[in-house]
């Protein structure tokens, strides 16, 4: 088994037959950004053509499980019940979840309640499958959601895993700190400290012998934007 997977998003304009194909030759686990081209929703039987493990990056591009507004908040719970079940479906190990936005300053209040309640509403529907729920930690925009560890607790009070974006801490200023509370699973990636590039492991400022000294058993997956990177990235970490 090899130590490190990769994420789709790498390839994200490719269809998701030929990104697997692709990212087969270089690992054995797969995280499925299930967005575009690569939905679960619509591509599902692609993954049963690999011989891959995968975890799966609950759809991104819509819904915000943080919205003060109702219909939206649970709308967004239900499309992570029906990414789930896919992802029983194709035996994924973990399911990615973003822990939501606010956009609006004056619904902060409202926004961290609903998030709270998506939270509890998760952790109990994690009950129904196989596939582990992991929330991950976002970026340095001001709307972002669980950016500081201070969420941590309610989380795991929930019975929720915790996904440890690493790029997404480096420019959070957070990093150390994450990785004291023991993720269970690690997103791979780089950035100089001020915008979230998603580059190649090494090319930036990203403590990656702090991460993999930490890591124990939790399961990592490189995730860049660019295919070529992902080769870079595997070989940097690889020899640390």
């Amino acid at each position: 088994m090899r130590r490190f997977g990769v994420s789709t998003n790498c390839g994200m304009g490719f269809p998701l037959p030929d990104v697997l194909m692709r990212l087969s030759e270089v690992c054995d686990l797969v995280e499925v950004q299930c967005d575009a081209k690569h939905s679960l929703f619509l591509y599902e039987d692609v993954c049963r053509d690999f011989d891959l493990r995968y975890t799966i990056h609950a759809p991104t591009g819509d819904g915000n499980i943080a919205s003060a507004f109702e219909p939206m908040r649970r709308a967004s719970v239900e499309v992570i019940r029906e990414t789930a079940e896919a992802g029983d479906r194709i035996g994924a190990e973990t399911l990615v979840i973003h822990p939501g936005f606010c956009l609006h300053p004056e619904e902060w209040d409202a926004s961290t309640a609903a998030m709270l309640r998506s939270f509890a509403e998760l952790g109990e529907m994690q009950e129904e499958f196989s596939i582990r729920f992991a929330v991950e930690n976002l970026g340095s925009w001001d709307c972002c959601r669980f950016q500081t560890p201070e969420l941590l607790e309610r989380i795991r009070d929930c019975g929720l895993s915790f996904v440890l974006d690493v790029g997404h801490a480096n420019l959070t200023g957070t990093l150390a700190e994450f990785l004291a509370a023991k993720p269970e699973h690690l997103h791979l990636h780089d950035n100089c400290g001020e915008v979230d590039e998603h580059a190649a492991c090494g090319s930036g400022t990203v403590d990656f012998s702090q991460v993999l000294a930490a890591a124990g058993s939790a399961t990592m997956v490189v995730e860049v934007l660019r295919f070529e990177d992902v080769g870079r990235s595997l070989s940097f970490l690889e020899e640390l």
